[in-house]
């Protein structure tokens, strides 16, 4: 029997027509002495399948092209991929688009994003009391520390999603990780190799997924004959790219409201601590308008659209906000509950971001402006809540103008992720990287 992946090359093989074959380009392969940086980042969404092309100069990249495409309701389900065929569709539709606008450039080194309640981000401080203090750290020093930080994780990301699923031996995959500070003798350092102290520190953060769900991805990422440069998890990409806008000291808190689940991140004090997603997006709302007028889901979205833009005023104003408002406070209880968690009875920062195309529905925004924050959970003083537009993300180039919105920022965060990986080259990262190698995770 054919094997699924080259069944699934032969339904997609690729995105240019040559006497009836596709094939690829490869004059605009990035290895090729090393002139060009060209990546795709892809943002399987639950509502839409969005793809951006960019080329890497240094430390931003420039946007060639943008592609968009909608799901099928029986395609994702809560930001989890359920027919990998019919998302390799789509995604197949919105990298046609993006590779139109970028002049049939193509990009096949990828970056993906992932999503969903099990995708499991946190981070972990472990400390070392050196027993001979005048002795230079060692490069084998900073492995060990890395490796009893990654462990901690891997144990407590298993445990969470042991205890949701009801499943105990769920394979579990680290999707990325990242060493957020070191510090000797309390003072941080860049390069801990040499420096002598008595206390070594170290905070590292990782996300976890189950197999199933990364193995999926990885399935799309063959049907559309893409190279998968990384798979990332978006809040940790969203907290990446967008940290920049808040202080190290202050720290932000970030919302990703997409079609199926929203995501939040924390990062204080210069780094990313954890996050958190549950499955209530874009779509509840939609299809609560659609139950509660009679309506046809297409019918519902529009509508929502056409509310979240002002065009509709009045009575029918009234009408769907009525409609709306249960599904609003869950969701605002939701956020309640998941930053109460993630601030560990600590100080948390003075600004809230929000991100993705459910952040543009009215009844959130008002949510979240006029929740009593001061009084319900540990903030010095009422946070800033600022949704993120892409001109606000510096890394990011675009000329033409084809980010458009707060949809836009998370293929733009992923964009960003290639970035940074592919500038990945410093004392921290190699040690990592040799870790997780040897660790087989």
């Amino acid at each position: 029997m054919m094997d699924l992946l080259q069944r699934l090359r032969n339904l997609f093989p690729g995105r240019h027509e040559e006497n009836g074959h596709y094939e690829y380009d490869d004059q605009f392969s990035p290895d090729e002495n090393g002139q060009r940086q060209l990546f795709t980042a892809l943002d399987i969404g639950t509502a839409y399948a969005k793809a951006i092309i960019i080329e890497i100069h240094g430390d931003v990249a420039e946007v060639l092209g943008v592609g968009r495409h909608p799901q099928s309701y029986t395609h994702m389900s809560d930001g989890i991929v359920t027919d990998i065929p019919g998302v390799i569709a789509n995604c197949n539709e919105a990298l046609l688009k993006a590779e139109k606008q970028a002049g049939s450039i193509v990009a096949p080194s990828a970056v993906i994003g992932i999503a969903g309640e099990l995708v499991k981000g946190s981070s972990t401080i472990v400390n070392r009391t050196r027993p001979k203090a005048d002795k230079p750290i060692t490069a084998e020093e900073l492995e060990a520390l890395i490796e009893q930080a990654q462990q901690k994780l891997l144990k407590n990301a298993k445990g969470r999603i042991a205890a949701e699923t009801g499943y105990p031996n769920i394979e579990v995959r680290l999707t990325n990780a990242a060493v957020i500070s070191v510090r000797v003798d309390g003072q941080a350092v860049s390069n801990p190799i040499g420096f002598r102290g008595r206390h070594f520190t170290l905070t590292l953060f990782s996300a976890f997924a189950p197999l199933m769900q990364l193995g999926a991805l990885q399935t799309v990422a063959t049907g559309l004959d893409l190279t998968l440069h990384a798979i990332v998890a978006e809040p940790y990409a969203l907290a990446r790219c967008l940290s920049t806008n808040a202080s190290d000291d202050s720290g932000a808190i970030f919302i990703d409201i997409g079609g199926g689940t929203t995501d939040i991140a924390l990062v204080r004090q210069g780094g990313i601590e954890e996050t958190r997603m549950f499955a209530l997006g874009g779509r509840t709302f939609t299809r609560r308008i659609a139950t509660s007028k009679g309506i046809s889901v297409k019918d519902a979205e529009r509508l929502k659209i056409s509310y979240s833009n002002g065009e509709i005023k009045g009575t029918g104003q009234d009408e769907l906000q009525a409609i709306l408002a249960p599904e609003c406070q869950t969701w605002m209880d939701s956020v309640e509950l998941l930053i109460e968690e993630l601030a560990k009875n600590e100080l948390l920062p003075p600004a809230i971001y929000t991100v993705g195309g459910g952040s543009a529905l009215p009844d959130l925004q008002e949510k979240l402006e006029s929740f009593p924050w001061t009084k319900r959970l540990p903030f010095s003083r009422p946070p800033i809540i600022r949704t993120v537009q892409p001109e606000m993300v510096g890394a990011i180039i675009d000329n033409k103008g084809l980010l458009v919105n707060a949809q836009d920022i998370t293929p733009m965060a992923l964009a960003y992720q290639a970035i940074e990986l592919q500038n990945e080259n410093n004392v921290l990262d190699r040690a990592l990287g040799r870790v997780i190698e040897n660790m087989h995770i």
